[in-house]
């Protein structure tokens, strides 16, 4: 049976309240307080703190669908199963269930729920590593054939399948840490002491149910021997199950006291098995998009392979862009804003290959908007920033796309030196990707070492005094980023303080060495404002305040008056953190109150002497604060 996008995410969620799951929103695409990644890329990114060991409000079982983006793979996409924004079902157990219900939970949704069909149905599970004494995982491998057994299927366990391939009877496959192993560091050789990780248990759909093997004896990969892990097509991983059971130690590896499950679906890619398509581009929410471009370039999708990537890649790079823009992030040259820029750029490209040369993102963006407005209202409230930012972006590179690809053909009978690719970037706005894809169609290379070596050389004629001072990254034991996150708070407040209400903080980035914080505001502040600012600031650590968390229902944090970055993201029971004595914010010995998961400094005496070093412009209506504490 096959279901709509939609109702897969709804039968997902309602399955897992059912197993008394708190449902909690999905979190932005723009990572709070984390400068390690530009981009929430899965699920479990906004869990970590709880996969830690801190309390989640709303208890030891929490589920949700997440909105993700990976800009890694921008280069992947144009086969048919990556795009680079996607939902990731998930749901967590900090300390509370582990592998029998899991396991249980998931072959009773997809299985008995869904109606996924058990033959097409496969799983792997960690081997282990005698070295490292890390036993294998036979619990995972043993539930999973019982379960079978259950419907009728005698299903054996593959030892090596990347060596042996798949024989008829197995469904079920052991492979090693590289593939069967999560921690945030990698395999369990690279993980340092006291980081967790575990075994996982990955889950896969069979495009070639019937066993003909069709898909992978076309493939480039058919001398190879096929298994669940191959990419000749036939096999789709679906979700994984993550079982964080062990801390690395000075003595090797021991059990956690704690032991968690992190599980992570693709929402679309569920949909395909269900399809039992493995073009994750012919499933529901792209149908109205792709008839627009079918229209636009009187060319069919799936007619041959060129139209079909292009498609592929519009698809997919104007989806990203509309939930990117929805979360605040406008195209532009800095950090998340440069991939939006690149995703609308490298559209406009595709489009012409598909004669497509008048505006169509807007139309585009529009059918998404229209397709997931119910679940994230974002889309539709900031649906005339979207439109607008897209338009632009779209108009500014098509104007010079042509002049652009021109002066590419004047100089792609040879590889392409430095100097020339980035002066087409300087004059045509041609990302150094775009030159690259440009020249491996041509058959060509790109001096990419000369054009960084160029591009570092403008950067330093062209850089102020001020800029580039700081360095990105974490480091040292975390105090310095406790501390720079509770100095936001306090910026955060004495903004609001000195230009008005309208202020609302639109993301931050904290390393050890300073904090950046992005907030509305439509003017350059005033050396006399960031002045009253700063003092603000240096009173309130000068006063030593008490620095509080409480854990509150949402209706209660809104009516004592805390304020917060996404109010999406909040569940009915929240974390908020306030500055300062008191029940209200705005009472007598109240600072700040807002949303936050935290971890804070106790007080605010520790924090030292606040400083602006830096405030700018990141786009129309949102400006930027960089700043240090000595």
């Amino acid at each position: 049976m096959s279901y709509t996008t939609s109702e897969v995410r709804s039968k997902f969620l309602s399955f897992m309240k059912e197993k008394e799951h708190a449902i909690v929103p999905s979190a932005s695409l723009i990572p709070e307080n984390d400068p390690t990644t530009l981009f929430t890329g899965s699920g479990m990114q906004p869990m970590v703190p709880y996969l830690l060991g801190q309390p989640h409000p709303l208890g030891t079982r929490i589920a949700d669908s997440q909105k993700s983006f990976r800009s890694q793979d921008i280069e992947e996409v144009g086969d048919n199963r990556h795009t680079t924004f996607f939902e990731m079902l998930g749901n967590w157990s900090f300390g509370d269930y582990f592998k029998e219900d899991q396991i249980q939970w998931m072959w009773e949704f997809l299985i008995d729920e869904l109606k996924l069909e058990p033959k097409n149905f496969y799983v792997t599970c960690f081997k282990g590593n005698d070295e490292l004494s890390i036993p294998r995982d036979t619990l995972s491998a043993e539930l999973w054939q019982k379960l079978f057994k259950g419907k009728g299927l005698d299903v054996k366990v593959g030892e090596n399948p990347e060596v042996d391939g798949i024989k008829d009877d197995e469904h079920i496959f052991y492979y090693s840490e590289k593939k069967n192993w999560w921690s945030r560091a990698g395999v369990p050789a690279n993980m340092p002491e006291g980081e967790p990780g575990g075994p996982d248990s990955e889950m896969f759909y069979d495009f070639d149910g019937d066993g003909t093997k069709k898909m992978h004896e076309t493939s480039i990969y058919k001398d190879a021997p096929c298994h669940v892990n191959c990419d000749c097509g036939r096999f789709l991983e679906i979700g994984n199950n993550v079982f964080m059971q062990y801390k690395k130690t000075q003595n090797g590896f021991e059990e956690l006291p704690q032991m968690n499950v992190d599980h992570g679906s693709g929402l679309e890619r569920y949909v395909a098995a269900l399809r039992n398509d493995p073009d994750v581009f012919n499933i529901d929410v792209f149908d109205k998009a792709k008839e627009i471009l079918e229209n636009r370039s009187d060319k069919k999708y799936g007619h041959d392979e060129t139209t079909t990537y292009a498609m592929r890649v519009i698809l997919d790079h104007i989806r990203a862009a509309t939930f990117l823009i929805g979360d605040d992030v406008v195209p532009g040259n800095k950090d998340q804003m440069y991939f939006v820029r690149r995703l609308i750029r490298r559209s406009v490209r595709f489009a012409r290959n598909l004669a497509i040369n008048d505006s169509f993102t807007k139309d585009i963006a529009q059918t998404f908007i229209d397709v997931y407005k119910d679940e994230y209202k974002n889309l539709e409230s900031k649906k005339g920033i979207i439109i607008s930012e897209l338009e632009k972006e779209e108009e500014k590179f098509r104007k010079t796309l042509e002049n652009g690809i021109k002066e590419f053909e004047k100089i792609a009978d040879a590889d392409i030196s430095g100097v020339n690719a980035f002066n087409l970037l300087q004059s045509y706005g041609f990302p150094i990707e775009l030159t690259e894809e440009l020249a491996k169609e041509r058959g060509i290379g790109v001096d990419r070492v000369s054009f960084d070596e160029e591009k570092k050389k403008h950067s330093e004629e062209s850089r102020t005094a001020s800029a580039g001072k700081f360095k990105g990254g974490l480091g040292g034991d975390g105090e310095m980023e406790v501390k720079y996150h509770t100095a936001t708070h306090l910026l955060h407040e004495a903004l609001r303080l000195v230009l008005g209400d309208h202020v609302l903080q639109k993301g931050s980035n904290i390393t050890p060495e300073r904090l950046r914080f992005d907030f509305s505001h439509g003017e350059k502040l005033t050396d006399e404002q960031k002045k009253k600012v700063e003092d603000i600031v240096n009173d309130v650590i000068a006063q030593d305040l008490p620095v509080i968390r409480e854990e509150v229902s949402y209706d209660e944090a809104r009516s004592r008056g805390a304020i917060g970055l996404f109010d999406a993201k909040y569940g009915d029971m929240v974390s908020i953190y306030h500055v300062g004595e008191g029940k209200n914010r705005g009472d007598k010995n109240m600072f700040s109150m807002e949303f936050c998961g935290g971890p804070h400094v106790e007080r605010t005496g520790v924090l030292g002497t606040f400083k602006i070093q830096k405030e700018e412009s990141v786009s129309q209506g949102i400006r930027r604060i960089k700043a240090v504490l000595s």
